[in-house]
């Protein structure tokens, strides 16, 4: 059974009350402090039962002796002592972590830390001294001509693709055509379609 208070479980009402009948019918037995209707959270759907706090134990305990089992629009109310209600589990703010997961993150912490430690008591290495400064650029050796020599491994301008050929010169092997014969445009994709 549960224990003697001034909250009042309200049972097996019907779905058309209102708080307003609830008051009147609760306040015949004294003062009514709080009305709670039970609603469904997903639809606001009433669920049929409800909780009244009254202002004493007295007037409590004659609500229970007067109303339960009282009829109230078509349907037979039951009304008791309320239940305190016990703390769930999982209703929101801090989470505690299983112990194996707090242990994990503190070892891990403690190697990290060891491992910092261990850098800091290195010595620390100076860096190497810094070469000597490169010497300045030579100026460019003039040939026989004249003009500024070349450095090794350029072309001649004649050489490079592109470059103006004498008329009557060949072609080097495996160069592509740079137009196709006839002046005929190039098609745009396999089926030789524009």
């Amino acid at each position: 059974m549960a224990k003697a208070g001034k909250e009042l479980y309200v049972g097996s009402l019907s779905y058309d009350i209102t708080e307003y009948e609830i008051n009147k019918l609760f306040s015949v037995s004294g003062t009514v402090t709080s009305i709670h209707l039970i609603t469904d959270p997903a639809t606001g759907q009433f669920k049929g039962c409800g909780y009244v706090r009254m202002s004493t134990e007295a007037e409590a305990k004659d609500a229970i002796d007067s109303l339960d089992g009282a009829w109230l629009l078509d349907k037979k109310v039951t009304v008791s002592y309320a239940n305190p209600q016990k703390m769930k589990a999982g209703g929101g703010g801090a989470k505690t972590l299983p112990r194996w997961r707090v242990e994990a993150a503190e070892k891990k912490a403690a190697e990290k830390k060891a491992a910092a430690a261990a850098e800091a008591a290195k010595p620390v290495a100076k860096p190497a001294a810094k070469p000597a400064a490169k010497p300045a650029a030579r100026p460019a050796a003039k040939s026989a001509h004249g003009a500024a020599a070349k450095p090794a491994g350029t072309r001649p301008a004649a050489a490079k693709a592109g470059a103006a050929r004498p008329a009557g010169a060949s072609k080097p092997a495996g160069s592509r055509p740079t137009s196709r014969p006839g002046g005929a445009a190039k098609p745009c994709n396999r089926t030789g379609k524009r």
